[in-house]
């Protein structure tokens, strides 16, 4: 009778239908895939609630549209392609964060089809190495700190073609520019260069060179950034 309710209106007595009590065993197993997932990349990593709400609940997600078109792997991918494109248009993601949900839409597609077991081992295998990852600092660069954005502004009489390349030589391996603004309506120049220092520990020391050649105007420092749209 309980199975009879949840029949499909265009059903026939050909088509194969999922008990209840096996949605409710995809579903749960689903669930606990996408709470290991969110658990996983929590570790040591920065997040939002709305990101790690979204990955415990995506695997059950994509395990209910595989069960629903009955079998049908083909079609159940293409429909759950078509649902992740809305993260991917809306907001740009780390490549991690795409890489997670990617990882959590194949552990739901397997539950769908009804390999609990390899979803679970599926799911355990990759979050463990991702925590591993993690915890060595695996791809990290080894020498982050040498790395620099430097902003440096200079008067509009001053010609900046080459004016600190002698400091740059002695305190740089390597020096690029990147930029040139002008501001304090047109007064000024505000210049951004990417360095690569030769020793970080001498910072203070080039940027007190930089100030004597710059009128002792505003100076920056900073981290120097990937850029976003890079993965």
């Amino acid at each position: 009778m309980l199975d009879s309710l949840f029949r499909g209106l265009f059903d026939t007595d050909m088509t194969s239908v999922i008990s209840v009590t096996d949605f409710l065993l995809c579903i749960g197993c689903s669930l606990v895939i996408g709470l290991i997932l969110a658990f996983g990349y929590m570790y040591r990593s920065r997040y939002t609630k709305s990101f790690i709400v979204t990955l415990a609940l995506l695997p059950a997600v994509v395990c209910v549209v595989i069960m629903m078109v009955n079998g049908n792997v083909g079609a159940g991918v293409a429909v759950a392609g078509a649902f992740s494109l809305v993260r991917f248009r809306s907001v740009p993601g780390t490549a991690r964060e795409i890489t997670m949900l990617f990882l959590a839409m194949g552990a739901g597609l397997i539950a769908g089809m009804g390999y609990f077991a390899f979803a679970l081992l599926f799911t355990v295998i990759l979050c463990a190495l991702s925590v591993l990852y993690n915890r060595l600092d695996f791809g990290a660069k080894r020498n982050a700190a040498v790395y620099k954005t430097l902003g440096i502004t200079i008067p509009e009489d001053l010609d900046y073609s080459g004016v600190f390349d002698e400091i740059f030589r002695e305190y740089a391996s390597a020096c690029e520019l990147v930029r040139v603004k002008t501001t304090n309506m047109g007064s000024m120049f505000h210049l951004t260069y990417n360095l690569t220092l030769r020793d970080a520990g001498r910072e203070k020391e080039m940027i007190d060179k930089l100030r004597c050649r710059n009128g002792n105007l505003e100076i920056t420092v900073s981290k120097q950034e990937t850029a976003a749209a890079e993965l």
